[in-house]
């Protein structure tokens, strides 16, 4: 007869007077205290993740700013000046068919589509901005100008 570890064959339990205890799975005492041990870390992390959507927001944003930036510089390599506020944030999707022409246009785009803050607004861009190449920000929360807090405007570091 074959054995399977963790059995015993029914002539050695009779040698020592205990019978077969098969043991293949989880108690249910067992499960109930990992469960309960899952949901009290659930209880201790879960406020502090579902208790900060608008920071997270606010998070995206400055790091689709800084993106867009990188790629509104690489298109000023390629071309010679960055797009007008007329092409806006569109010529780094698809090649400007407005004066002036990007000659050097990269093939593969610049950004994979023509990004929008995190409260679904669009980013505002102006070329030539006010005393810069290019002004690029979110109007926040609130998407209006101005605002404090959540409502403040993030703009673009340069």
């Amino acid at each position: 007869m074959l054995q399977t570890p963790g059995h015993r064959r029914s002539e050695d339990c009779a040698e020592t007077g205990r019978t077969p205890t098969p043991r293949s799975g989880f108690t249910l005492i067992e499960m109930i205290v990992v469960l309960a041990i899952i949901a009290v870390v659930a209880l201790m992390i879960l406020p502090n993740i579902i208790g900060r959507p608008d920071q997270a927001r606010v998070t995206v944003a400055k790091t689709d700013l800084r993106t867009i930036s990188a790629a509104l510089k690489v298109y000023r390599l390629d071309n010679g000046d960055y797009p007008t506020t007329g092409q806006g944030l569109a010529a780094l999707v698809d090649r400007p068919t407005t004066p002036p022409v990007a000659n050097n246009w990269s093939e593969e785009g610049y950004l994979p589509e023509v990004p929008v803050d995190p409260w679904g607004a669009a980013y505002v861009y102006e070329s030539p901005g006010r005393g810069r190449a290019f002004d690029l920000m979110s109007l926040g929360k609130d998407g209006k100008v101005g605002g404090d807090g959540l409502a403040a405007d993030l703009v673009a570091e340069r």
